[in-house]
């Protein structure tokens, strides 16, 4: 490892901070709730290192809880986690320069939150493999723990709203949507995407709201900026 490949590892662990932080209260808390369901921790812990994706795992918590059968649960995981594919397709340009070998492993650990920290950076300035290393895999590894702990000692929780919990992820987002509004016209697809996915809660069932509002305003970025 050079010495540049080095630092951008340190940076990429420094930028994962901010995530770890709103990482460590939501994963306690889907913890819990797993607890509740009847979930171990070493289950829980599995979750999370295989699926690794925050809405897909509190709604396969909840379906679980439900009785809900195993076939339903991976559909609907899958469709929730379709945006993902948005999100590879968005930092694709800036991984031409990464051994084609890395790619699917640094890829499995994109979320909402790193991709909105990575992206950011991408576009300011040129990222090694070791960057993406560094931001992803401090993330994942801070999901799992909190997971983990919060299915151990859940129990002496009974109620997380009550420590506001259920804040610290939407609250997370704004922090990260706040991060991509540099202009007026990042202003108006922010606000536009955010309508437009309420709209479609009470058109279209399930979670289709969240890519067709993604689509949508990505078009009308690019006719923006055209």
């Amino acid at each position: 490892m050079t010495s540049l490949e080095r630092k951008q590892l340190i940076f990429g662990i420094k930028r994962a901070m901010p995530i770890v932080i709103g990482y460590m209260p939501v994963g306690f808390a889907l913890g819990v709730l797993a607890a509740n369901a009847n979930l171990t921790p070493f289950q829980i812990g599995i979750m999370s290192l295989l699926v690794y994706a925050g809405s897909a795992q509190f709604i396969a918590v909840s379906m679980l809880s439900n009785g809900i059968g195993n076939l339903p649960i991976i559909a609907t995981t899958f469709l929730v986690n379709l945006r993902h594919i948005l999100f590879s397709a968005s930092l694709s340009p800036y991984f031409k320069k990464i051994n084609y070998r890395l790619i699917p492993f640094i890829s499995f650990f994109i979320t909402d939150e790193s991709f909105a920290v990575s992206i950011t950076d991408a576009r300011e300035r040129n990222l090694s493999y070791t960057y993406f290393i560094g931001i992803y895999i401090t993330s994942y590894l801070s999901w799992v723990i909190s997971t983990i702990i919060g299915a151990t000692f859940g129990s002496l929780i009974p109620d997380t709203n009550m420590l506001g919990f259920d804040f610290a992820l939407p609250g997370m987002f704004m922090v990260l949507l706040l991060m991509q509004i540099k202009n007026y016209k990042t202003a108006v697809v922010a606000i536009a995407s955010g309508v437009l996915s309420i709209f479609f809660i009470y058109v279209f069932p399930g979670n289709w709201n969240v890519i067709l509002a993604a689509v949508i305003t990505a078009v009308i970025g690019v006719l923006m900026e055209k």
